[in-house]
């Protein structure tokens, strides 16, 4: 569910880009879908970090 959560937000995010400049060239669309994609990749890989820490604590506990 998340997983779809964050490409539409990463599709609402590119149409955003396109809308708000629409004079950019085809490069630089393609950079900025590239750099939104990395973007979400990094929070995903935080995201799970995160959640491996927590579930890692709680193991611990007694």
């Amino acid at each position: 569910m998340i997983e779809k959560i964050n490409w539409f937000a990463w599709l609402i995010l590119v149409i955003l880009w396109n809308y708000g400049f629409p004079k950019a060239s085809p490069f630089l669309d393609v950079l900025v879908a590239g750099i939104l994609s990395l973007l979400f990749i990094i929070i995903k890989l935080i995201r799970s970090r995160y959640l491996h820490k927590i579930n890692s604590r709680s193991k611990n506990k007694i």
